[in-house]
């Protein structure tokens, strides 16, 4: 009998609920120091997830929970500016 293949669990750092890894947005610190929304969930670096909903975004955001994930010290708000844009574009396309 074939085993069951495992579909991958990801927490998202807004509400903090465990959900399937292709359902959430990931936003990834490159190995440059940069902040990219990934779209394949592959990129190279260090990676957060975010339910694609904008409740769990905002609270990401405020408390500080993106830059802790990122082990960043703190974002600019041209960051601020690309994730929000860039998480916008993903949600959109996914709907």
């Amino acid at each position: 009998m074939a085993k069951e293949k495992k579909t991958p669990q990801r927490m998202c750092i807004g509400c903090h609920e465990m959900k399937n890894k292709k359902e959430l947005v990931r936003i990834v610190k490159t190995p440059q120091g940069e902040i990219e929304v990934d779209i394949t969930g592959k990129k190279a670096g260090r990676g957060a997830y975010i339910c694609p909903n904008s409740q769990c975004l905002d609270k990401a955001l405020k408390t500080k929970k993106v830059e802790k994930a990122l082990q960043f010290s703190s974002l600019s708000s041209e960051h601020l500016e690309k994730i929000k844009r860039g998480w916008e574009d993903i949600v959109t396309s996914k709907s």
